[in-house]
This record gives structure tokens, sequence and C-alpha cells, in this order.
């Protein structure tokens, strides 16, 4: 566990500075007790590369909303866990936050198999919940409202992985995929938009723990394949690559931008991963939002889960204050008053957010990741998507669409 404090030096410097902010409702610092915010995010296994970045963006609006003296006039505190990719680890680390910490809200959850496990507690305990996980199934639960989620539904992906597939002639595509929450739902959607163009799918699940994947990519060849689309994280779809590339496999690769990274670019002999493909949700580049968490964190193209959960701590933070009250409960009851109020002032970060508040002001909140809109059930109401190709080791970008 890391537990993240703003020093009072910060905090007294960040106030002058921000003296126009005097007006804010509990302007004085920190008085009463803090209010408690949980990261919960892979900071080891599959998703390790990208937790710790998240976290980063979540302590980096804290002290900047610390520093101009908090919310309701209290401090916010960052608790940070490890859910170590692992729904187990994940419900532990829930615990602990829930029942220990007293956390008002969790964010950051990657995995869908983690947020699965974990989002019960959380409506169970009046704790709010924000996501970047993407399994049709997450808000399909019995929520209550006290979760929302900043990433693209199954759905949408499946049906964008079908069409990129379709639009680059393939006829016949393969989907391979360890078991997940999201894999069948993946599938389907796929299948639909090939079978709607007149081609063909198939599908294989595989066990993700595997050093090999020889006989899987037999069974995958079998189908003649003009497209795989590998739906695994970053270590087994390195070795279905390796073993793809060692059978012969030359047609089009696809896979989420979470599993080809950077990381496994390098990772794999060039020729192994060349020409690939990758679809991920993409960040809002080029706003004024994400302009802003480039300068913050210091990363020049961050993720899409942390322009995510970026997003996430903001509304979450503006949420506290319209509502006055820095429960559970309050943040899902305010959570769409501040990402999307009719006619409200157009705000990107929680200071502008926080002031409009003050003057009695709607707000309406469009992040790094994009318009923050979420239907009744908490999925995103729109985002655009991301697509790279590997060339010569690097990762280039296609389009944004």
């Amino acid at each position: 566990m890391t537990e993240f404090t703003t020093d009072r030096r910060t905090l007294l410097a960040g106030a002058a500075a921000l003296a126009g902010l005097s007006a804010l409702p509990g302007r004085a610092l920190a008085q009463g007790s803090p209010i408690r915010i949980g990261t919960l995010t892979p900071l080891t296994g599959a998703g390790g590369p990208y937790g710790p970045v998240m976290v980063k963006a979540v302590k980096a609006v804290i002290d900047e909303v610390n520093a101009a003296g908090g919310v309701l006039g209290r401090k916010v505190e960052l608790i940070s866990e490890d859910d170590q990719t692992n729904p187990e680890a994940g419900v532990r680390a829930a615990r602990k936050l829930i029942d220990v910490d007293k956390v008002s809200a969790i964010v950051g959850t990657w995995a869908s198999s983690v947020t699965t496990a974990v989002a019960p507690l959380c409506w169970e305990s009046k704790t709010f919940l924000a996501t970047v996980s993407g399994a049709d199934s997450i808000t399909q639960l019995p929520h209550q409202g006290y979760l929302i989620r900043t990433q693209p539904n199954t759905t949408l992906q499946g049906r964008k992985f079908g069409e990129f597939c379709v639009a680059e002639k393939a006829k016949r595509v393969f989907f391979v995929s360890p078991q997940t929450p999201f894999a069948k739902s993946q599938f389907d959607n796929i299948t639909e938009a090939v079978k709607k163009a007149g081609g063909e799918t198939g599908s294989l699940i595989y066990d993700d723990k595997k050093p090999a994947y020889r006989s899987e990519i037999d069974e995958v060849l079998r189908f003649k394949p003009d497209a795989i689309i590998f739906g695994g994280y970053t270590p087994d779809t390195a070795v279905m690559l390796k073993d793809a590339y060692r059978a012969g496999y030359s047609g089009l690769k696809v896979a989420f931008g979470y599993a080809v990274n950077q990381k496994l670019v390098e990772s794999v002999p060039a020729e192994v991963v060349d020409k690939t493909f990758t679809i991920a949700p993409s960040p809002a580049e080029g706003s004024k939002a994400y302009a802003r968490l480039v300068k913050m964190i210091g990363v020049a193209s961050p993720d899409p889960y942390t322009t995510q959960v970026y997003d996430q701590i903001n509304l979450i933070l503006m949420a506290i204050a319209l509502a006055g009250d820095a429960s559970g409960t309050a943040i899902k009851d305010a959570v769409r008053k501040v990402s999307q109020a009719q006619g409200g002032a157009k705000v990107d970060n929680a200071l502008d957010g926080l002031k409009a508040i003050a003057a009695k002001q709607p707000v309406d909140y469009d992040g790094a990741s994009g318009p923050c809109d979420f239907t009744e059930t908490g999925d995103i109401a729109d985002c655009q998507f991301r697509y790279e190709q590997v060339r010569d080791g690097k990762l280039a970008l296609v389009k944004i669409a």
C-alpha cells in the first residue's frame, strides 16, 4: 500500500497562487477529516505497464486541488492499492480500501475480471466505482448507479475490430483469446460485422499461462484465416505472435492496443510483430485537457487508461463539491450533473469546475479522454478509436476515427 500526501508548504504555496479561488466553499485548508479516494490499478501483472502512470495522473489532480484548498475545505487523501491484474488480489485490496481506509470512491480498475469481482463490494458498501474495463457485463451488473466507466463497452469495440478487418478485405476472420468476461461479446460483435459483409469467423479460447501455443496456432491456421484478431494481454499475445510467425502466417494481424504496446514491440524480434495493427479507444489528443494532463504528469503520450482515470478523478472531486457531501451515494447522485449538465459551463479540469460550482454555475465536463457523458447504466455515450500499426519497431498512427 502506498499513501500519498501533500506537504504543508506545497499546500500554502498553491493556495497563495490561487487566491482567486477564495470564494470556494470551505476555503480554509484541511478542516475536518480528509476525503479519502482509492486507486485500484494493476501495478503488477499483465496490466502492470499501465497502473503506475494511472496513479500518477490521479495524484497530480489531487495535489493540484489540495494546493488550492481541497474540496469542501477538506484535504483529499489518495490511497493506492495494487490489484496485481488478478481478481482475488483485487478483492483483498478493495476490502481494505472500503473497510479500513473508508474511501468514498475507488477509481481505475483495469481488467474486466477484477472490476467484475470488485463491483459488488462497492455497491453493497455504497462506495462509488469508476472503471476503465470494457466487458459488456460490467454495466449490466445490479450496481444501482454506483459504477461508471469511461472505456467503451465490448459491443462497440468488437464491432470496430470486425469492421476494420472487413475494410482491410479480410473475408475469413479468426479470434483467439484467453477466457475473459469480454471474450464472448467481443467475438459475437466481430462476427456480426464480418457476416454482415458476407464473411465467416472462427474462434478459440486458450489458457493464458502456457509457454507455447503451437497447437492452438495450428488449429487457427486450419481455418485458413485472412485475419487473426489477438484478444489476449501482452505476455500471452507475445507468445502467440511468435508461434504464428514460426508457423508461416503472413495474413492480417490485429490486436488490442493494450496488448501490442511498445513494450511488446521491443521484446520480440521485429519480423514477429511487424505490420500488426492495434485498435484502442482514443484519448482526446489536441484538446486542452489532454495537453494539460501531459504537462501535469510529464508523459508525452499518455495511454487511454491514464487519460480516462484523469477524467474520473476530476469528475468525482467536482461531484463531491456540487453535492456538498463526500459519500459514495452523493457522488453517485451528482456525477452526471457535472459530466453533462445541459447548457453548463464547459470545463476540462477540477479547478475550473470547482470555481464554476462555487459560482452556482452548472458544469459540463469534457476531458482528456473525450466527452464524458454517461448513459443511465453507466456506459460512456460516445468514443473515438485510435488505429496504429507496427512499422520498423515503432507504433505508427494510421487514423483516429
